[in-house]
Formats: structure tokens, sequence, C-alpha cells
């Protein structure tokens, strides 16, 4: 049995992985979704103060109130922020780290250091004049999704607090690299603020070296929300890094 924690990229919420979540359960293990604050069923509680480190505290917290060690920690997108900060901290508690599709940041970055300066400057353009200091959410046929999959997202969909989008994180890569990872890299159709992150993946001196040593990639033909689009592929791959 592992210790499953998941946790959804900007937009979404613990909602996502509702097809994927029933899965994991039947084949043994226990598994649990974090929705951050402000965004999904906590869309309410957004407000201008939340930053990287009120996301962090959530998955950490999560963690610690379903009392999980030996986890398998799955961040999506966004949260490759969050997963490499809980590695840094908690690299004890973790088994393993999944990136699905996420960001890869260096010491030092935010999630914005590694988009273009046009996505950049839209998005912060955008939450500048919202009340509550957020960005709204894509269409969702930059996922890759259609029909019927593409208006469950999109109805559900929330928009974003700024503050985690430009709060730098500050890590060790070393620790972070103590902990076995994998990367689930989403190609069918490949989303464009994810390339950077594609390239650190295969970058020998990507965190000084340490990256490569003790990951791997596994590659999915679907687009950024697997969890929705193909979760039986998805579930197949996140049983198979145990």
């Amino acid at each position: 049995m592992a210790n499953f924690l998941l946790v959804h990229g900007a937009w979404h919420g613990a909602w996502c992985w509702q097809r994927v979540l029933p899965g994991l359960m039947q084949a043994g293990h226990r598994a649990h979704a974090v929705t951050l604050t402000g965004v999904g069923e906590r869309a309410h509680l957004c407000h201008p103060g939340i930053d990287l480190e009120t996301h962090i505290q959530d998955v950490m917290g999560a963690m610690d109130a379903e009392e999980m060690d030996d986890v398998v920690l799955v961040v999506h997108s966004y949260a490759g922020m969050l997963g490499t900060a809980v590695a840094d901290r908690r690299p004890q508690r973790l088994r393993h780290l999944v990136y699905l599709d996420a960001v890869l940041p260096k010491p030092g970055e935010s999630w914005s250091s590694i988009h273009a300066s046009a996505t950049r400057n839209a998005r912060i353009n955008a939450a500048q004049t919202n009340p509550l200091h957020a960005f709204p959410a894509p269409d969702p046929s930059v996922f890759g999704l259609s029909d019927a999959d593409h208006a469950w997202v999109a109805r559900r969909q929330t928009p974003h607090p700024v503050g985690p989008y430009t709060h730098v994180l500050d890590f060790d890569p070393l620790r972070v690299a103590s902990v076995p990872r994998t990367f689930i890299n989403c190609t069918a159709p490949p989303l464009g603020t994810i390339d950077v992150s594609r390239l650190r993946m295969v970058d020998p001196q990507f965190w000084g070296g340490a990256w490569l040593a003790g990951s791997q990639i596994l590659e999915m033909q679907t687009g950024h929300d697997p969890m929705v689009s193909d979760p039986e592929g998805l579930l197949a791959h996140l049983v198979s890094v145990i």
C-alpha cells in the first residue's frame, strides 16, 4: 500500500482527480486530493495576500492532517513549485515525487520566471484589475480537451491568485534530488508553458547535475490534463512508480 497525495495545478481543484482517486483506492492505496487556498471549492477564500507559502502550507497541512508518511506526492503543472518545496523541507516524508507535466524550477525562480514575457505580463496585468488579485483560467482547449471533457473543466475552473505566480522559491536542489522522482511528459498536445521544464528534465546540468540521478521520464500521448483525458493511463503510470 502507498500513500498518494495529489496536488492540482492552477485554476483547478481537488475535483480534477475524480477519475483517478477511485482507481488508486481500489488498488489498495490511500489517496487524498488537496484543494489549494483560493481555488476550486475554496475559491471563496481567495484574497490578495495568498502567496506561494500559503499553498506550500496547504500541501504540508494535508500531509499532516491525513497522517501520511512515505508519501507519493503527485504535483500537476504549477504545483511542481509546491512539490519541490515540500521535498526540500520534508524529504524524509516522501517515497516518490511525481512531476505531472509540471514546473521544474531552479532555486531563486518563481513560477512566472519560466514563461514568455507576453504570458507573464498578461497574467499579472489581468490580476491587477481584479479585486482579489487573481487571473482568469485559459480555455481548456489548450489542455487538449474537447466536447464533454472541455465543458466539465471549463465550468469548474476558477481564477488563480497571482501571489504564487510571482513569489520566488529558494531550495536546495541536492536535498530535493534525494527523493526519487518521475516526470510524466504529456505530449499530445504539449502545453507551451511547460516547454522549459521539458528541456530541463533531459538536461545533464540541471540542478548542477543532480536532477538526472534518481529520476525517470514517462510519456503520455495526451494533453496537459491527463487526469481528465486519460485517467486510466495516468493511473497505470502512478502505480508503476511505487
